[in-house]
């Protein structure tokens, strides 16, 4: 352990946005607006600093840090405990956490300058911030859980931070109770790793990994044994399927769009959403010995890539067509993990949080600009009024797409690569998705860009929601024309940008295939040699992405930027043709594959079926009908019956007595007599 990696410099990072959150909180009309996002962003900018300087010390001393921090409480040899794990895979996630995070908490103080709710909010994002530090610097299950509620419950505080606004309740209503399914599936495999394991230490499961690896339990009802190792991953992956919205956990994101667009970059594009792909690679030595595991994980994540990218292509919402597209690449993600590649997983986790947070943050740059309009039908021609926001946006959908050279292409040709290099039987069909959903990426992302920021200037046809049409003193028409953002919201769009042209350039060597994650990634080469097989035809990040100039991928996105340009910039009747002739397909588009239909018709309806009938069956009738009144009932009928026998006389009590006896003595000689009785009847023998 090196001694620049000490304790209380760690302690500082989630405690610095902490202190910041509590100041805003708690104190935001004292401090005012002024104060309340002083405060915040100088929490956030201290733990970036401190992110970094930990960052620079793992890479360049190879610095490790593992350590309790507090033990507050021992359960029969199990030790509850606040402890850190620092690595090259924790150090960039505080780096990539704290950074997004710095970069919204200014946007924030543009975008939200005249909500009423300015101090909450800061104080809110702050918070956020500690919650997803504490969760990725964990060195134990139950700090990893704490982390994970965390982020859960202030991402259901922010999506309904309009809490008068019934869709935004709706909204994060859906998210918390959704998220409750997959957290439920996350602890039973953490109760399973504990209970076989007696430690919530991630190093002291680890340790005992081969012993779980022959642990199975008994299930004659599938013919076959299931093994623990499985069971226990499956589980922990269905938490990461509820906090990653995979299919078909997904349907929460989408709505969460309610909430402020700086929420939307910050939780569920950059951070809160990529704690499922950041679990899986922490936990990799446990899932590296359960192929059947892996393989769920690769299905479920082809599934999310390549139909959540489908949803993108009909969405009118700005905001809503890149929720789709991050839901389609956290399934990128997920393929990634399913095929043993955990580095190039966590390395399009980190590219992607760069050029998502720059899309969502340029999203609300252009819903300021049009006044909080955010139907890309009422937008176009925006690239000379808002420039900057042009500039950045197309930045970032070029990374999106996965064009050469931009920090998307090194990160997602290299999981298209792992896939193809996988065994795992579902591997043909994960091919197939994330090769098809490179062209679909590339055609729903530059179709909101030529709307956006091309094109005819339909903005100027009509007032913005909520504005009246104004005419000057001669009756002529004065349109609402848009403007380019203050620069609290350009400038982080810009340093936004950067990293997400250069930083796939920049770190691919290291973090693929150098020392990076050699202390924080397991895989068993011998069965998953994904990685090895990158490895050899690996020769530089310019070799790279000159390769990648001739690859299928790359000319499948320039086909879908073609496709979109033509479609909506040369022949617009096209797209309205196809949609009338392929109706059915876009009325199963447009329903969401009525997987909300589902939830709530069948699923929600079987729930309170169920849920009465234990109500009225088994608590109103067995528990309290039965046992309790039932219970009392009878004691008052016994006590009832023997209060009319005690009448005190004692007259009556010796004639009890003696039928009593006459009772006993009929019951003893009753053989006796009615052997007697048959004789004299002449039935004896």
């Amino acid at each position: 352990m090196s001694a620049q990696l000490s304790q209380n410099m760690l302690l500082a990072v989630p405690l610095a946005p902490l202190a910041g959150a509590v100041v805003a909180g708690f104190f935001g009309k004292q401090v005012g607006r002024r104060g309340a996002h002083t405060v915040t962003i100088l929490g956030v900018l201290v733990a970036f600093i401190l992110s970094a300087m930990t960052l620079n010390s793992v890479v360049n001393d190879g610095a490790r840090f593992n350590q309790t921090v507090y033990e507050w409480m021992v359960v029969g040899g199990l030790k509850m405990e606040v402890g850190f794990l620092v690595d090259g895979l924790t150090a960039m996630m505080m780096c990539v956490v704290t950074f997004v995070s710095l970069m919204v908490h200014v946007y924030t103080i543009g975008y939200m300058e005249e909500d009423p709710g300015y101090q909450r909010f800061f104080s809110y994002i702050s918070l956020f911030t500690f919650s997803m530090l504490m969760l990725v610097m964990s060195n134990n299950m139950l700090q990893l859980f704490f982390g994970w509620e965390a982020v859960g419950l202030v991402s259901y505080l922010l999506i309904g931070f309009w809490y008068t606004k019934p869709t935004a309740i709706f909204a994060n209503m859906k998210a918390f109770l959704v998220n409750r399914v997959g957290d439920f599936g996350f602890i039973l495999g953490i109760g399973l790793l504990v209970a076989h394991t007696g430690s919530l230490n991630y190093a002291e499961v680890f340790a005992k990994k081969d012993e779980l690896a022959q642990i199975a339990f008994n299930a004659p009802l599938w013919g076959s044994d299931w093994m623990m190792l499985t069971v226990a991953c499956i589980c922990l992956f269905i938490g990461a399927m509820g906090k990653s919205a995979q299919f078909p956990l997904h349907v929460w994101l989408p709505d969460s769009m309610e909430g402020p667009t700086p929420i939307s970059a910050l939780i569920h594009a950059a951070t809160m959403v990529t704690a499922g792909i950041f679990m899986v690679s922490r936990m990799s030595p446990l899932f590296e010995l359960s192929d059947t595991a892996l393989n769920f994980v690769l299905v479920i994540g082809s599934i999310t890539a390549l139909f959540m990218g489908f949803m993108g292509i009909i969405q009118n919402d700005i905001k809503r067509v890149v929720a789709y597209s991050t839901l389609s690449q956290l399934g990128y993600m997920t393929v990634a993990l399913g095929a043993s590649a955990y580095s190039v997983a966590v390395f399009h986790l980190m590219t992607h949080a760069f050029f998502k947070a720059l899309l969502f943050l340029g999203a609300g740059s252009v819903i300021i600009g049009m006044h909080h309009d955010q139907d890309i039908r009422n937008m176009g021609g925006l690239r000379k009024y808002m420039p900057i926001t042009w500039i950045t946006s197309l930045l970032g959908s070029l990374a999106l797409i996965g064009t050469p050279l931009f920090a998307g292409f090194y990160s997602k040709d290299s999981i298209i690569e792992a896939v193809h290099a996988s065994h795992l039987p579902g591997a043909s069909f994960a091919i197939f998705a994330v090769t098809a959903g490179v062209f679909i990426t590339a055609f729903y992302s530059f179709r909101m860009y030529f709307l956006v920021f091309h094109g005819k200037e339909n903005f100027r046809h009509k007032p913005f929601p909520g504005e009246h049409d104004h005419h000057d003193d001669h009756g002529h028409h004065e349109p609402h024309v848009p403007h380019e953002s203050p620069w609290v919201v350009t400038a982080p769009l810009v340093l936004l940008a950067i990293p997400s042209v250069v930083i796939g350039y920049l770190t691919i060597q290291p973090m693929l295939f150098g020392e990076f994650f050699k202390d924080s990634i397991f895989v068993n080469h011998h069965a998953h040699g994904a990685m090895e097989e990158l490895a050899e035809n690996f020769h530089g990040a310019a070799a790279m992405a000159l390769h990648g100039l001739s690859s299928l991928p790359f000319w499948l996105a320039l086909g879908g930027v073609v496709m979109a340009y033509v479609f909506y910039m040369v022949a617009p009747s096209i797209p309205a043709t196809l949609a009338r002739v392929f109706s059915p397909l876009v009325t199963v588009l447009e329903n969401k594959y009525y997987m909300d239909w589902f939830n709530e018709n069948v699923l929600a309806k079987l729930a309170r079926g169920l849920g009465l009938a234990f109500w009225k069956g088994g608590d109103v009738a067995l528990i309290d009908g039965l046992v309790i009144n039932g219970s009392a009932h009878a004691v008052g009928g016994v006590a009832g019956l023997v209060r009319r026998i005690q009448t005190g006389h004692l007259y009556w009590y010796a004639l009890v007595m003696m039928l009593g006896v006459i009772g006993l003595m009929t019951w003893q000689l009753w053989p006796f007599i009615g052997s007697q009785m048959k004789t004299l009847l002449g039935f004896g023998l």
